[in-house]
């Protein structure tokens, strides 16, 4: 086995920080810098996967990150028809209440033009509270707005939380922010919560065999920086 130069530094740094470092916490270690890995673990399952790709590739084939929605976006219906027979309008901003479409149309007024940021006229330090008025059918047809048939979109929603969301990405940028959280193999080693995926398990197991394993005990003691870990661990197993 050849380890290159600078997983070798990179392992040397580990090992001195570490007060007592087995064998298997270096192996681990090695295998994570050898072969790029970079673990998380989806907190929902407590399971573990080599990267964050390979996590989303494989919870949204299994429909646990997003999933596509359809929604109607509608429209209210309008303040004015040709059943209205008066009308109450805001003059700042053309606001306008009908009489047989709001129970309180003159209430409704009264109430708008007191709070209309429009509104500046003051009397007393008090909004004035002046609207317009008119019967003439020909002056409320110019109100009468055609309905508007609800529309479709197709949205996505997060299988974690429900929350609808515009795209695809959004939901996943979140899922990554709050769903999954960057482990070692070192650390999914030394307790029993976190399990590694069905595959990565398999791969880190194939990466356990005895001979590679020895393999990798040889190539360190090569290197002088080593013998005294290397040592410690031939010693451990006698």
């Amino acid at each position: 086995m050849n380890i290159p130069e600078e997983i070798k530094k990179s392992l040397l740094e580990f090992l001195k920080k570490e007060r007592s470092c087995e064998l298997l916490t270096a192996y681990l270690f090695y295998l994570e810098k050898k072969f790029h890995l970079h673990p998380v673990a989806y907190l929902q399952e407590k399971t573990v996967y080599p990267n964050e790709e390979e996590a989303i590739k494989k919870l949204e084939k299994e429909g646990k990150v997003w999933r596509e929605t359809e929604i109607r976006i509608g429209y209210g219906p309008p303040t004015v028809n040709d059943q209205t027979k008066k009308i109450y309008i805001c003059p700042f901003t053309g606001k306008v209440f009908g009489d047989n479409t709001h129970p309180n149309p003159q209430d409704a007024i009264y109430d708008w033009v007191s709070k209309c940021p429009e509104n500046t006229e003051m009397v007393g330090g008090v909004k004035v509270k002046r609207f317009l008025v008119s019967d003439d059918p020909e002056m409320i047809k110019n109100y009468i707005i055609p309905l508007k048939e609800p529309v479709k979109k197709i949205v996505f929603s997060s299988a974690a939380t429900g929350k609808l969301y515009h795209t695809k990405d959004s939901i996943i940028q979140d899922f990554k922010r709050n769903y999954l959280k960057p482990m070692t193999l070192v650390e999914v080693q030394n307790q029993s919560r976190y399990q590694l995926e069905t595959s990565f398990l398999d791969f880190v197991q194939q990466h356990l065999q005895e001979d590679k394993v020895t393999s990798f005990v040889e190539a360190l003691a090569e290197d002088e920086s080593f013998h005294k870990y290397v040592s410690k661990w031939v010693e451990t197993e006698e």
